[in-house]
């Protein structure tokens, strides 16, 4: 039985799905891959589809045979231990909030900084004023979240469409997979690409709050992944068209500037809106979910206890609270360290893929039949990614490893003075 509201239709699933993993990637993402790959990124896309399709169907079976409100954490302990529930859950925390949700903050307020050239900390404050909407949209039901985010799905599928319609793409001297390119730059530029994917382990969070979760989830993420899937490579095709690449500083303009070709400077605003819109439904869905990871580690005892408090509308209120405060710590520092979004980016990255291999590997042991050997042909191609990230992995391994250390120092910490708490009651007696 579901702890949490069971809200969410079908649409709404796929609406928090796509705009999750289209969300802060779709206006800058294209661009940076077009930088590091040029016209192989279109066959870099085609080829991370087809290695996330595998993933995305084993998150599917996981959420639809074990809806839960931990995700991939919960997954993960349910394979491996409650040592590497908590170990995955602080990964996700060290992946998320010091490193992506700043980066993510930063292209949303990117976008104003194009309308009204702010200053640093002005900056700063868009970041922040962001976090307090999320924190207000937050307080309502999570069906709420699915209606504003379907509909910023449909306005970025618009968008993209009009580029397409108002420039007549595909051109005939813009092939949609070139045959002369030079496929040795893939790899690289698919360590940038794979952000765009992230969000799905984030979505195994609001499985408990689907009507039908053995129904709909799976249906929900499947399309959600084609579809933002389709929008990416759209994208890039007209990212490709109209040469908005080639300076890894100026490729977060890339949207407005083909507005501007085909729009004029009127678009300007159009596209600061959508940009913004977007951005802030994929945080929002990870903050969301976050806070519910948080609450139902407290809710089975693992947190303190006050952390499981829900307000009226049954909503993880105390645990959105922690998360959006911590969320502000983390941006303010990344802020202060002048820290850029690419670095950012592929620092987490490697955490997430990394979190990927920890749940398909759960998959392998907690499924059966078919979707078994889909879970482990899932943990190979998850560990080609993490290789192809090379040195970037690094602080994802690092990071494991340390957490992993120091789980085990708590454990014999709390053991020992268990023992001798029993020393001193038998002493007693």
């Amino acid at each position: 039985m579901s702890r949490l509201n069971q809200e969410l239709s079908l649409l709404q699933g796929i609406g928090l799905l796509s705009t999750s993993l289209l969300g802060t990637g779709i206006f800058i993402i294209p661009a940076l891959a077009a930088t590091s790959a040029g016209q192989a990124s279109l066959w870099g896309w085609l080829i991370l589809i087809v290695l996330v399709l595998p993933i995305a169907f084993t998150f599917a079976q996981l959420g639809r045979h074990f809806p839960h409100a931990g995700g991939a954490p919960h997954l993960i302990g349910r394979a491996f231990g409650v040592r590497m529930e908590r170990v995955s859950a602080l990964l996700f925390f060290v992946a998320v909030l010091p490193v992506g949700l700043p980066a993510a903050l930063n292209i949303a307020s990117g976008f104003w900084q194009a309308l009204f050239d702010l200053n640093s900390s002005q900056l700063l404050m868009v970041q922040l004023g962001t976090l307090g909407l999320i924190l207000l949209l937050g307080q309502r039901p999570a069906k709420a979240s699915g209606l504003i985010q379907s509909l910023i799905a449909l306005a970025i599928i618009a968008t993209i469409g009009y580029i397409w319609w108002a420039g007549d793409l595909p051109l005939n001297n813009q092939p949609l997979l070139p045959l002369n390119s030079d496929l040795s730059l893939i790899p690289a530029a698919i360590g940038v690409m794979f952000w765009c994917f992230v969000g799905i382990e984030a979505f195994t969070h609001m499985g408990e709050e689907f009507k039908n979760p053995q129904r709909d989830f799976p249906i929900a993420m499947l399309l959600g992944v084609l579809l933002a899937g389709l929008v990416y490579w759209a994208c890039s095709v007209a990212v490709l068209s109209f040469n908005t690449y080639g300076d890894v500083n100026s490729d977060a303009t890339s949207l407005p500037r083909m507005l501007d070709l085909l729009a004029g400077d009127k678009a300007r605003w159009l596209s600061a809106i959508i940009g913004y819109l977007a951005c802030f439904a994929s945080m929002n869905v990870y903050i969301q979910g976050f806070s519910r990871l948080i609450w139902s580690l407290a809710d089975e005892q693992k947190l303190p206890a006050s952390l499981a408090q829900r307000n009226g509308h049954g909503v993880p209120s105390r645990a959105l609270f922690l998360v959006i405060l911590i969320c502000a710590v983390c941006a303010t520092l990344a802020w202060s360290l002048s820290v850029s979004i690419d670095q950012l980016i592929r620092y987490a990255n490697g955490n997430f893929i990394l979190i990927y291999l920890l749940s398909m590997a759960a998959g392998w042991l907690l499924l059966k039949g078919i979707w078994r050997w889909v879970a482990g042909f899932s943990t190979v191609l998850c560990t080609v990614l993490l290789v192809c990230l090379g040195i970037d992995a690094s602080y994802a391994l690092g990071m494991f490893g340390a957490l992993i250390i120091i789980d085990k120092l708590n454990s014999r910490r709390r053991a020992a003075m268990q023992n001798s708490k029993a020393v001193l009651c038998h002493k007693a007696l």
